[in-house]
């Protein structure tokens, strides 16, 4: 009997694990290793303190941080719950990573996490807590502003229509004909939260090309929790947009300057009503001044009678 040459024999090895393996191939079982550090948003990188790394240049940047910050965000407003609905999360995270980064503020907790905080005070309080763990009263920072994200719009415009055809052709036809553009409209608010006074308000827009083929997008990624905002182009429109809203406002802070109002804020405006009892009221309600009478006028000087140049001499 004679062997089987070995090539032969490798080749068979070859052709059964691609059989067996076409299945999972198929399924798509098969995965290549993560790549750490690709597929970046606007708002990447880490924030520690004052400093920054591989964040985006084109945020904008401040050399003085301005004061403590927190945010709120309305989970109750009709765009949030639309956020949901594309799997998006909170934009709180990357709000304060953007904000951080800029050094403009500074993040206080006043989120989810804070209720951790409180149960470490109430563990102090109890007793529970190793001496010297100083959980003490007067430890916590008080937020000087709030900032209140918003989505004014989110969603897709525009589009093509039209016929495939086939070969090259045919293919960019069939994209042309599913190309869709991403966009967002959002703003930022910010609110002195000792006096309830907006300090300052900024829009900001983004927009990128969606293109698809067969129904399918190219670049609809699947969002998974946590980093849809980074990986589906939506969710990258809204960051970009409220990074277009933060740099706006962080460009209108350089140039501050507080509103004032004649006799002082909250106490009745300039804008008066007859009867009231603020400033303005009153001034409307006091008897105008008697005007003056006129003044006679001025009677023109009496000419003087004009004398010679030269002296006279007498006769004899």
């Amino acid at each position: 009997m004679l062997a089987t040459p070995r090539s032969t024999s490798m080749s068979g090895f070859a052709l059964k694990s691609a059989l067996l393996l076409s299945p999972l191939l198929l399924a798509g079982c098969l995965a290549s290793a993560p790549t750490m550090g690709e597929n970046k948003g606007t708002v990447s990188g880490a924030a520690g303190g004052a400093t920054a790394e591989n964040q985006n240049s084109k945020l904008e940047h401040c050399d003085e941080t301005l004061g403590t910050l927190a945010i709120f965000e309305d989970t109750n407003a009709p765009w949030w719950s639309q956020l949901r609905d594309r799997q998006l999360g909170s934009t709180v995270p990357v709000l304060r990573l953007m904000v951080q980064q800029s050094n403009c503020f500074v993040i206080v907790e006043r989120g989810k996490a804070f209720a951790n905080m409180e149960r470490e005070r109430a563990l102090m309080q109890s007793g529970e807590v190793r001496a010297g763990s100083n959980f003490g009263q007067g430890q916590m920072v008080a937020a000087d502003y709030t900032m209140s994200p918003e989505i004014q719009f989110a969603g897709k415009t525009g589009g093509g229509g039209g016929g495939i055809g086939t070969g090259a052709i045919g293919l960019l036809t069939a994209v042309a004909a599913n190309v869709s553009q991403n966009e967002a409209s959002t703003t930022l608010l910010l609110v002195d939260n000792r006096s309830g006074v907006q300090i300052s308000a900024a829009e900001g827009t983004a927009k990128n090309f969606d293109f698809g083929f067969g129904g399918a997008s190219f670049f609809s990624n699947t969002a998974i929790a946590g980093g849809a905002y980074g990986k589906t182009p939506a969710g990258k429109v809204i960051v970009t947009a409220f990074a277009d809203s933060y740099n706006q406002m962080v460009k209108a802070l350089r140039n501050y300057k507080a509103q004032q109002v004649k006799g002082g804020l909250g106490t009745g405006g300039r804008l008066g009503v007859q009867g009231g009892s603020t400033a303005a009221s009153k001034e409307l309600d006091q008897p105008a001044a008697p005007k003056a009478a006129p003044k006679p006028a001025a009677k023109p000087a009496a000419k003087k009678p004009a004398t010679s140049g030269t002296t006279g001499t007498t006769g004899k």
